[in-house]
């Protein structure tokens, strides 16, 4: 599978960058992926590929736990969905859904750290394997 993360921010605090690389390198071993911090919205419909599943991450909707992201991520693999782009701070291109992490407003760098985190957990979560070690 080849996720591929999308943030429209201005700037993303170096520690936020960090804790994303440190799950990039874990999440290396389930699938391949990339993260591409955006200024603008604008930029995005050059990046996306018209291929790729399209979740939109936004603060709207109801919050699920991780065990409802892990079954999601294996449904649309085993159903031949093999590309996801996860869109943080923009809502004007098309998305296939839309997830929640919180109701709760955040800095752009906190959400995504925490998607990756919970993408690393869903992963491991469909492989059996303990989260914490």
């Amino acid at each position: 599978m080849r996720i591929t993360i999308y943030t429209i921010s201005e700037r993303i605090e170096t520690f936020y960058i960090e804790a994303i690389k440190e799950y990039q390198k874990r999440l290396g071993r389930y699938c391949t992926i990339n993260f591409f911090p955006l200024k603008r919205a604008n930029m995005l419909e050059n990046k996306i590929k018209n291929n790729s599943y399209k979740i939109l991450i936004n603060n709207t909707g109801k919050t699920s736990p991780s065990e409802k992201l892990a079954l999601k991520l294996n449904q649309l693999g085993v159903t031949g969905t093999s590309d996801l782009s996860f869109i943080i701070g923009s809502d004007s291109t098309i998305y296939d859904e839309t997830i929640t992490l919180s109701q709760m407003e955040m800095d752009i760098g906190l959400k995504t750290t925490i998607l990756i985190e919970q993408l690393y957990r869903a992963f491991r979560i469909i492989h059996n394997h303990p989260y914490h070690k």
